[in-house]
């Protein structure tokens, strides 16, 4: 074993020169004909010198040298990705000649190859970078610049130069990959108000380091749709750009500068090969951990486990439900490399079989080849890296669950087996975990409304902080705000005028508070009809902040006169949702039932509800679910006058039915604890009608602080400030 383990070691360490001559641009000037004064610098010390111009109050400076920090990163890795390439095909030649033979690993050719390849690398990136814009940057910068922080130091400068919009999109930019900076939140609420800001300003512009991501969640909306052909599309390009993601990850570790492990302190390491093993396997371990980055959102500490294969799963399931029954095949062949003996899996080979018939040539389909250097490639790392964590005392954290046994070490796999029996002990405990609403609502307050009656509560609905309320509007009540609807209610109103924003298969028409006061002073609607829209927002927040006990004041944040009508001869085979599952104020991540709380997400809702105006149409009921998106815990049928609250939060996911006949109409409302995240609008519309002489019915906000004197204050302050213009986002990403 030991003479081996000694073999085994040269063979490491052999690896290792290769990828150190390669890496051998950091310590040497490049021989190109680039004047010096052209070659890419330091991002870092332009990064240190725009902090430094920030603190120093030198806006315009520090804007330049924080955006020069930033592209100067994005060149110098574009230029060791195109090193990369360019040098791949250095030294074949010598490569071609190789003896392999046993005894025969020092052949001369290894390194005239080894050199070709290094004297190449180092001329193409010397011949753009700097000699110290080659060194590695320290551990600070790399966590400055993967948690964004430029973009935070930006964000600032932008505000002082009077560039709200740049401001708008470096705060965003941020914001993404620090969904609980509270400051930052409240900062892109007040660009949001800003004169010349519009909602095109708050883009990401770290986006191109995440179309994976982008890819996956349109993947997820259009599978819960049920567009099967669109979301085989969409996973197919999600999958492609996850394993184009993953292989820039490994370029860069290949290609950039390598610090020198840390001295262990121990014998097995005091040699130069022992030395060289170890620098080896710190490489591989970067490629490896490639995985774990690739898998994890901005803004989130853990990855997602299995993403490739979880991906390979919904692929495969959406190709067969679009009918690519050979796609499916060669899908579901990939994931069984992944896990050969899944039983799952093995079952739907079989059915996919069966569907083929006497279509032999299909059932032939060999996995994608991608798939099978990717996993050849992985299980060749870790063979090395569980070699060197068995004798050389290296520390590798395995990223996958799926590493078969027999590559792990026999002395190993005890405290493997151990490792990876918590992982899954932690996966179940996720999903049986039980619920618990921290949202401070209490359901089974009092209701003080006149004929108002408690239909279903908790116990009826499944769930938790959850209420069917009738007899909150007469007929006739619904009646003048369904005339009122017909009369003014625009097409995609809140969706920038898309007709049919959530399904192909229904027309989405909507109205705000606001809009229907303008309309009813201009004499296009009647002004009851306007002031009774703003009233059923009154009523129905009195008895939701009554019923849910709620200990702090609760202030309107959006309403929203909503109607959904179908396409008629559109309704024939149709298997989508009217509106898919989703959770009013974190993003549902129903494969690992988790619920993320940031952008774009509302996050400031806490409270939810529904009063239905008609029933005469067909489906458009509302659903409550669990994480999983699937299990249904409740359903409830409209009728006039019934209102559905419930807390905003993981605890609620909900969806509504296809609408497949007839117009639903409903009036969908949203509450907040924070004063910050009020309805401006509302505002507006009760300061116009103070300007005509009219009275206004007492506002939330009054209440909530606690004497009529300070609500008048901010109401006035707010009245001031309403010029400026809000270009606010409105409720439309969450209606129901």
């Amino acid at each position: 074993m030991a003479l081996l383990s000694d073999h085994f070691t040269v063979y490491v360490a052999l690896h290792f020169v290769i990828i150190a001559l390669l890496n051998f641009t950091s310590a040497t000037l490049g021989r190109g004909s680039s004047s010096v004064l052209s070659l890419l610098q330091p991002y870092d010390f332009l990064y240190y010198s725009g902090v430094r111009s920030y603190f120093g109050e030198e806006w315009v400076k520090a804007a330049e040298l924080l955006e020069k920090a930033i592209v100067t990163k994005e060149s110098l890795f574009r230029v060791r990705r195109q090193c990369h390439d360019d040098c791949v095909a250095a030294g074949r030649e010598a490569f071609n000649k190789l003896d392999f033979e046993e005894g025969r690993l020092w052949d001369l050719w290894t390194f005239d190859w080894v050199q070709q390849r290094a004297e190449c690398l180092r001329f193409c990136i010397g011949h753009s970078v700097t000699p110290a814009g080659q060194l590695p940057v320290s551990t600070d910068i790399e966590y400055e610049f993967s948690s964004r922080n430029p973009y935070n130091f930006l964000q600032v400068t932008y505000y002082k130069l009077e560039k709200l919009p740049k401001a708008a999109s470096a705060a965003h930019t941020y914001f993404v990959a620090n969904p609980s900076h509270l400051e930052m939140r409240n900062n892109i609420e007040k660009y949001r108000r800003m004169e010349g800001v519009t909602e095109d300003a708050f883009q990401d512009r770290e986006l191109e380091n995440e179309k994976h991501w982008v890819l996956y969640d349109s993947a997820v909306q259009y599978e819960a749709s049920s567009d099967w052909v669109q979301a085989a599309g969409k996973w197919k390009a999600s999958v492609n750009e996850t394993l184009r993601q993953t292989d820039e990850c490994r370029v860069q570790c290949e290609v950039a500068s390598q610090r020198l492990p840390e001295d262990r302190g121990v014998d097995s390491v005091d040699g130069v090969f022992e030395k060289a093993a170890a620098l080896s396997l710190s490489l591989l371990s970067c490629r490896q951990s490639c995985v774990t980055q690739v898998a994890t959102r901005p803004g989130r500490i853990s990855s997602q486990e299995d993403f490739l294969p979880t991906q390979l799963e919904h692929l495969h399931i959406a190709q067969f439900k679009a009918g690519d029954i050979s796609g499916a095949v060669q899908t579901l062949r990939s994931l069984l490399l992944f896990y050969p003996s899944d039983k799952d899996s093995l079952d739907n080979l079989q059915l996919y079989y069966e569907t083929l018939g006497g279509d032999t040539e299909s059932q032939v389909t060999q996995p994608a080849q991608e798939i099978v250097r990717y996993i050849s490639r992985a299980l060749e790392e870790k063979k090395l890296l569980y070699f060197g964590m068995e004798n050389l005392d290296f520390s590798f954290t395995d990223p996958d669950l799926w590493t078969p046994e027999d590559v792990v070490p026999e002395s190993l796999r005890d405290s493997w087996r151990a490792e990876k029996e918590k992982i899954n002990e932690k996966i179940k405990e996720q999903e049986q975990k039980e619920e618990v609403d921290d949202s401070g609502f209490f359901a089974g307050g009092p209701v003080h409304q006149v004929g108002v009656t408690i239909t279903m509560d908790d116990k009826v609905m499944n769930g938790t902080n959850r209420v069917v309320l009738d007899g909150v509007m007469t007929e006739k009540e619904c009646g003048r705000i369904l005339q009122l609807a017909t009369a003014a209610a625009s097409v995609g109103d809140g969706y920038r005028g898309r007709r049919s924003p959530h399904t192909p298969h229904e027309t989405f028409e909507g109205l705000t508070v606001l809009r229907s006061v303008k309309l009813a002073q201009d004499g296009l609607v009647n002004q009851s009809d306007a002031r009774l829209l703003h009233e059923l927002g009154e009523r129905v927040r009195n008895l939701l902040h009554s019923y849910f006990r709620s200990p702090s004041g609760l202030f309107t944040s959006f309403t929203h006169l909503v109607c959904r009508s179908a396409i008629a001869g559109d309704q024939e085979g149709r298997l989508d949702l009217s509106h898919p599952v989703h959770v009013d104020n974190c993003l549902l991540e129903p494969e690992t039932n988790q619920c993320w709380r940031e952008s774009p997400a509302f996050i400031h809702r806490d409270l939810s509800a529904i009063l239905y105006l008609n029933d005469n149409f067909d489906g458009g009921e509302l659903f409550f679910t669990n994480r999983d998106a699937k299990t249904v815990t409740a359903r409830v049928k409209p009728s006039c006058g019934r209102l559905v609250g419930f807390s905003s939060g993981p605890v609620n996911p909900h969806g509504v039915t296809a609408v497949t006949s007839g117009r639903r109409c409903t009036l969908a409302l949203w509450f907040t604890k924070e004063k910050l995240y009020r309805d401006m609008e509302r505002e507006e519309a009760e300061a116009m009608w103070a300007a005509d002489g009219q009275s206004v019915v007492k506002k939330d906000n009054e209440e909530a602080e606690g004497g009529a004197t300070h609500g008048r204050n901010a109401r006035n302050q707010a009245s001031k400030e309403r010029s400026k213009g809000r270009g606010r986002v409105t409720g439309g990403k969450d209606e129901l």
